[in-house]
């Protein structure tokens, strides 16, 4: 059996997961995604915050251990929220991997010329 294309397959899952639990990021009017962007932004801090749990960043404290498990579950569950926030946007895998390309090309030329000014434009066409 021939692998899926593996970013189209998780585009794919959480589209099945948000209808599952009621959400169809096809059919919402504006006001439905600036909610559900909030939504998916507030529940993607909360994520970050767990992540940041995982490793030991309180250096007053020597109880601390490095959870890299639990480290790497965060990075999956921001992964959920980010898919299902492109997905509200009317973005779909290829559309992420497009604009990710162009974006990574913008930012290598910004390192390249020493990234001394910002440019509003620059990514304009992404």
């Amino acid at each position: 059996m021939e692998n899926p294309d593996q970013l189209r397959e998780l585009f794919r899952m959480q589209r099945a997961l948000n209808l599952r639990i009621g959400v169809n990021t096809d059919a919402m009017d504006e006001a439905e995604k600036t909610k559900w962007v909030l939504n998916y932004c507030r529940a993607m801090g909360q994520e970050m915050a767990e992540l940041t749990d995982s490793v030991p960043w309180k250096w007053w404290a020597k109880y601390q251990k490095f959870d890299e498990q639990n480290a790497r579950v965060e990075v999956v569950d921001l992964f959920h929220f980010l898919i299902s926030m492109a997905q509200v946007l009317g973005m779909s895998a290829d559309d992420v991997f497009n604009a990710y390309v162009k974006k990574n090309a913008v930012n290598f030329q910004r390192q390249d010329s020493g990234y001394t000014a910002k440019d509003h434009d620059d990514s304009r066409h992404i």
